[in-house]
């Protein structure tokens, strides 16, 4: 079992930045990658990017590619999630969730996920 607690969501104007955290705890955090997904009301689960198990590869979707920054301290059981030139279609629920895929670009599916965190809401908004 894998228990993960995201923080550091909020309210940011647009082109602001804002950095997600995520906590584990329970079985080893570097036996598995990393990944952050989003749902904004009335959308489906989406993938924002992830990291693999040493924290050397990232993968992102599209949307957030040069905008957002994923990285992970396996010593202290964190990952984050820097986001920055924050745009109104960011607002969701953000998660974070953990997968023994190997690697971070293989790690796009929702249903390759194992443990999911609560999630924290990220409203972009003037």
């Amino acid at each position: 079992q894998v228990q993960l607690v995201e923080s550091g969501g909020g309210l940011v104007q647009p082109g602001g930045s804002l950095r997600l955290s995520c906590a584990a705890s329970g079985r080893a955090f570097s036996n598995y990658a990393m990944g952050w997904f989003r749902q904004a009301p009335g959308k489906e689960r989406e993938f924002v990017g992830a990291i693999s198990r040493g924290g050397v590869g990232t993968y992102y979707a599209d949307s957030v590619q040069g905008r957002f920054i994923i990285s992970r301290d396996n010593a202290k059981n964190t990952v984050h999630l820097q986001m920055n030139s924050l745009k109104p279609e960011d607002t969701a629920v953000y998660y974070c969730a953990a997968t023994r895929t190997r690697t971070a670009a293989q790690a796009r599916g929702v249903l390759l996920y194992d443990y999911w965190g609560q999630g924290t809401q990220v409203t972009v908004s003037s």
